[in-house]
């Protein structure tokens, strides 16, 4: 056999060893395509209800109700309005915070076409910024969550931090639209010497 510089042993070995690098830039490269896909499409695989990191829109993950965030009226529009408003203080990376959206969203199921809910990210609120009675950071005491209801009047009528039962702020709620107690009531239904208000009755099973 004629001896060539394509088929001498060392072109051969230099040959084999540029095909093996190949082969492992082809791995290398897949593998960073699988790891991008994982990481950025499929964030909910890496989603917990237990630990302090973000995950993303917890209202969305965590309380069903991706909706609530951005909140459709400002604080200053709501008073304007003369309607309830509802504030919750949180953090996306807060597991208590992640904990207490299904409160927030079981509180808009009943209450949220006659108050406004205002969920406010505390990472948005600038530090040494003097706000008005306009403005959530107004009411904002540095914890998460915390739950400040402001009622038709602009008078906080409650103003809690941490895990709040929801019956503690249906309470709240009952009073300021003059509701039946709960202990009298099942469903939600205004006192029958006032103005019926159909945005507060439950539809009848």
């Amino acid at each position: 056999m004629r001896l060539t510089p394509w088929n001498c042993p060392p072109f051969k070995a230099l040959q084999q060893c540029f095909q093996g690098f190949k082969g492992f830039k082809t791995l290398l490269i897949t593998f960073v395509i699988i790891s991008v896909f994982f990481f950025t499409l499929a964030p909910t695989a890496l989603a917990s209800l237990d630990d302090d990191r973000f995950d993303g829109n917890i209202f969305a993950l965590y309380g069903g109700n991706g909706s609530l965030v951005p909140p459709r009226v400002t604080l200053a529009e709501s008073r304007r309005q003369g309607r309830p408003a509802l504030l919750v203080f949180f953090l996306d990376d807060s597991k208590d915070c992640k904990k207490f959206t299904t409160t927030v969203s079981e509180l808009q199921r009943f209450y949220g076409r006659a108050a406004d809910f205002i969920p406010v990210n505390v990472d948005t609120l600038l530090p040494d910024t003097q706000f008005s009675s306009q403005e959530p950071g107004y009411y904002y005491k540095g914890y998460v969550p915390q739950t400040v209801l402001i009622d038709q009047s602009g008078k906080v009528v409650f103003d809690q931090n941490g895990q709040v039962a929801f019956e503690r702020v249906d309470d709240v709620f009952r009073q300021v639209f003059d509701l039946l107690p709960r202990s009298e009531s099942v469903e939600l239904r205004r006192r029958s010497f006032n103005e019926f208000n159909t945005e507060l009755v439950e539809t009848q099973r």
